[in-house]
C-alpha cells in the first residue's frame, strides 16, 4: 500500500515536471503561432495588414495611451481596453520588430499625459472628479512624421483593424497622396464673371487641399500622371473620347476613383441667361460617364430621379413663402449608410438633391457595395418633373412608393473591360512602344455618388465672416464623407481590402427575442387600454350633457351606470394582463437565465464526471483482466 503511493506521488511529481518543462519549451519554440477559435475570427488579421505590415523599411514607434484606473469605472472601456491591447500586441508580434509598441498609464499632471497631448491623443473627464481617460494611440516615424487615432470608440469597434492599419500606412508612407481633380463645377478658387469678384473654393475643396496634394485637371485633358493615387471626376460632361480613353486607361492599369454623377445638377450654372431665367432652367445639367461606368459594370440613368418620402427635407424655395416637403432633397440617416464600411462609419447625416440611383450590370465580374441608400418610401420620377419645379408640392401628385431601396452610391471592385474595344480614339496617340490595355491589369477600385449637389456649400455648411475670416460651422456629414472615401481610396489596396469586422461584444440574441415579443404583446394591450379610456372619457362626456340641468345635476340610468360598472372592471382586468405580460417577460429571461446556469453549473460538469468514472471503470476492468485473455 506505501509503495503504491509512493509510486504514486512519484508519477505525479514526473508529471508536473514534464508539464512545465513542455511550457517552458513551447514558450519558446512556439512563440507567435496563434490558434483563433472565435466564431468571426476577431483575432485573425486581414491579408492586407499582413501585406502592409511586410512592406514597413523603417521601424515605427506606437504609443497606446491608457488610463487603467479611470477606465475601470467604465466596464464597456475596461473591456474594450483589453480588446484594443490585444489586437495592438498581435499587430507589434507580427511586424517582424518594426512596430514597436509602448503601453503607458498618463497618470494626472505627469509627463506622460503632456506627451499624450503633444502627440494628438485627447483625454475625456470621467466621473464627479473630472478625472482625465485617455484612450487613444499615437505613432511616430524616423522622419518627426506623427498620427494619432485620439480617442478609441467603442461603437467603432468593427473599424478597428483599419483605423489601426491606417495609421501605420500613413507613417509608413509619409509623403502626402496625390488626388488629381477633374471638374466641370467651380469649385476651386478663382473669378467669378457673373459677380465680378474673386470666387472662394468650395469648403469640401479646401478642405481635401489641406490633406491631400490636390492637381486640378482640366475636363480637356488627354493623360493622367502615373503618380497619381485617387482620380476625383465631378460632373463629368460632355468629356471628349480621348479624355475618356485616358480615364479607362487609368482605371485599367489598377486607378482609385471617386466619381460624382448627376441627372440634374443644382451647381451646374453652364447656359444660365440672367436676362432667360426660363432658358437656363431648361439647360441639360445632367453627367453620367456614358459607357465607361457600363465597362465598369455599373447601370446609371441620368433621366431619373430618386423621389423619397421617407428621408424627404422641408425647404424654402423664394423668400417670404412657407417651406415645403421636397422629394427630392433627401436627408439620409443612418438607415441609409452601409454598417460595414469605413467610408461610412460614423457619418450622422448626408444631405442629396435631385440625386439619380445606381444598379449594377448584369453578369459583370466586379462587386458592386451600396454605400448610400433610399428608403423603401421611394419611388423614380423623370427627371422632367425637376427641371423648372416651382411647387416642390407638386411631386406628391401621383406618387407611389414602389417598397424598393434605391442606391444613390456604391463602392465597385474588380477586374473590368476596357470601354474602347476597337483601341485608342481618333487623334490619340499612345507612347512609343506601348499598346492599349484590354483588361484590367490590376483591379479597379471605384467609388461613384449619383449627386453633385452634396458637395456645394449651401447643403452641409454654414458660413460667416468674422472679422475678415470666413469661419464655416458643418451641420451635415456631407464633408466626412468625401474625405473619407478620399482617405480610403488614397491608400494601397491592401489598405482597401482592409474591411469592417465583427464586435468583441456579443448580445444576449434570445434574451432580446423574448424582450421584443412581450413589447409587442405590451403595446397591443396597452392601446387596447387606451382605446378603452377614450371611449370612457367620451361616454362620461355625453352623460354630463345629458344630465345638465339647473343644478348642474347629473342623471345616470340604471343601464349607464351598470355599463359604467363594468368598464371599470374590464378596466383592471386589462392592467392584470399588462402586469401579467411584463411578468411573463422577466418570468421567461429567469427561466432561460437558469436553464443556462443549470447547464453550466450541473450537466457539463455532470457530463465530464460521467465520462471520467466510465474512463476509470474501463481502466480497472482491463487491470483486473488476466493476462491472455482476449479484450472485448
Amino acid at each position: 500500500m506505501t509503495k503504491r503511493s509512493t509510486l504514486g506521488g512519484a508519477t505525479l511529481l514526473a508529471l508536473a515536471l514534464l508539464f512545465i518543462g513542455l511550457t517552458v519549451l513551447f514558450n519558446f519554440t512556439l512563440r507567435g503561432w496563434r490558434a483563433d477559435l472565435t466564431q468571426n475570427r476577431l483575432y485573425t488579421i486581414a491579408p492586407g495588414t499582413e501585406r502592409i505590415l511586410r512592406s514597413i523599411r523603417e521601424p515605427i514607434n506606437l504609443y497606446f495611451f491608457f488610463s487603467d484606473k479611470t477606465a475601470g469605472q467604465l466596464p464597456q472601456i475596461k473591456t474594450y481596453g483589453v480588446r484594443v491591447r490585444e489586437f495592438l500586441d498581435e499587430l507589434a508580434a507580427r511586424s517582424n520588430g518594426t512596430l514597436r509598441l509602448h503601453e503607458i498609464d498618463p497618470q494626472p499632471f505627469s509627463e506622460d499625459e503632456d506627451r499624450a497631448t503633444e502627440l494628438g491623443v485627447r483625454g475625456v473627464p470621467v466621473g464627479a472628479t473630472g478625472g482625465q481617460l485617455y484612450f487613444g494611440l499615437a505613432g511616430t516615424n524616423s522622419t518627426d512624421g506623427k498620427k494619432a487615432i485620439e480617442f478609441f470608440d467603442p461603437n467603432k469597434e468593427q473599424f478597428l483593424e483599419y483605423d489601426v492599419v491606417q495609421l501605420v500606412y500613413q507613417l509608413a508612407n509619409a509623403k502626402k497622396p496625390v488626388v488629381a481633380w477633374m471638374s466641370t463645377l467651380p469649385m476651386g478658387p478663382g473669378f467669378d464673371p457673373q459677380s465680378g469678384q474673386m470666387r472662394e473654393p468650395w469648403v469640401i475643396y479646401g478642405q481635401a487641399e489641406q490633406l491631400f496634394d490636390i492637381r486640378p485637371l482640366e475636363p480637356t485633358a488627354t493623360r493622367i500622371d502615373p503618380d497619381v493615387n485617387v482620380l476625383v471626376l465631378v460632373h463629368p460632361k460632355n468629356l471628349s473620347p480621348a479624355t475618356q480613353f485616358a480615364i479607362d486607361q487609368y482605371a485599367l492599369k489598377g486607378g482609385h476613383i471617386l466619381a460624382f454623377v448627376d441627372p440634374l445638377s443644382e451647381a451646374d450654372s453652364a447656359g444660365n441667361d440672367p436676362r432667360n431665367p426660363m432658358a437656363s432652367m431648361g439647360a441639360d445639367k445632367s453627367s453620367h460617364l456614358g459607357e465607361l461606368l457600363s465597362a465598369w459594370g455599373v447601370k446609371f440613368d441620368a433621366t431619373q430621379v430618386v423621389a423619397d418620402r421617407g428621408h424627404a427635407l422641408t425647404v424654402s424655395m423664394r423668400q417670404g413663402e412657407p417651406p415645403v416637403e421636397h422629394l427630392g432633397v433627401l436627408g439620409l440617416d443612418k438607415s441609409s449608410f452601409a454598417r460595414d464600411d469605413v467610408i461610412t462609419a460614423g457619418l450622422s447625416n448626408v444631405n442629396v438633391a435631385v440625386a439619380g440611383h445606381l444598379e449594377p450590370v448584369k453578369g459583370a465580374a466586379v462587386k458592386f457595395e451600396p454605400l448610400l441608400e433610399s428608403s423603401t418610401d421611394a419611388e423614380l420620377l423623370p427627371v422632367e418633373r425637376f427641371r423648372m419645379l416651382f411647387d416642390p408640392a407638386t411631386l406628391h401628385e401621383g406618387f407611389k412608393a414602389s417598397g424598393e431601396r434605391y442606391t444613390l452610391a456604391a463602392r465597385v471592385t474588380g477586374d473590368v473591360h476596357t470601354a474602347f474595344p476597337a483601341g485608342a480614339p481618333a487623334g490619340v496617340t499612345l507612347p512609343a512602344g506601348t499598346a492599349a490595355l484590354k483588361a484590367s491589369a490590376r483591379p479597379l477600385s471605384l467609388v461613384v455618388i449619383a449627386d453633385t449637389d452634396l458637395l456645394a456649400d449651401y447643403l452641409w455648411v454654414h458660413q460667416q465672416e468674422f472679422f475678415g475670416q470666413r469661419l464655416v460651422h458643418a451641420w451635415a456629414s456631407n464633408g466626412d464623407l468625401v474625405l473619407n472615401a478620399l482617405d480610403n481610396l488614397a491608400g494601397s489596396d491592401d489598405l482597401i481590402s482592409v474591411r469592417g469586422r465583427a464586435t468583441f461584444t456579443r448580445p444576449f440574441e434570445r434574451v432580446e427575442k423574448l424582450r421584443r415579443a412581450a413589447d409587442e404583446r405590451f403595446h397591443d394591450k396597452e392601446h387596447e387600454l387606451e382605446q378603452q379610456l377614450q371611449a370612457t372619457e367620451q361616454k362620461l362626456t355625453a352623460l354630463e350633457s345629458k344630465g345638465g340641468g339647473a343644478q348642474g345635476s347629473l342623471i345616470v340610468t340604471p343601464q349607464e351606470q351598470e355599463e359604467i360598472e363594468h368598464f371599470g372592471q374590464e378596466k383592471i382586468r386589462i392592467r392584470k394582463e399588462l402586469r401579467a405580460v411584463r411578468a411573463g417577460l422577466d418570468a421567461d429571461i429567469r427561466r432561460l437565465g437558469m436553464e443556462i446556469k443549470i447547464v453550466d453549473i450541473i450537466v457539463i460538469p455532470a457530463a465530464f464526471a460521467l465520462l471520467a468514472l466510465a474512463f476509470a471503470a474501463w481502466r480497472r476492468r482491463a487491470r483486473r483482466r488476466p493476462a491472455g485473455e482476449p479484450r472485448p
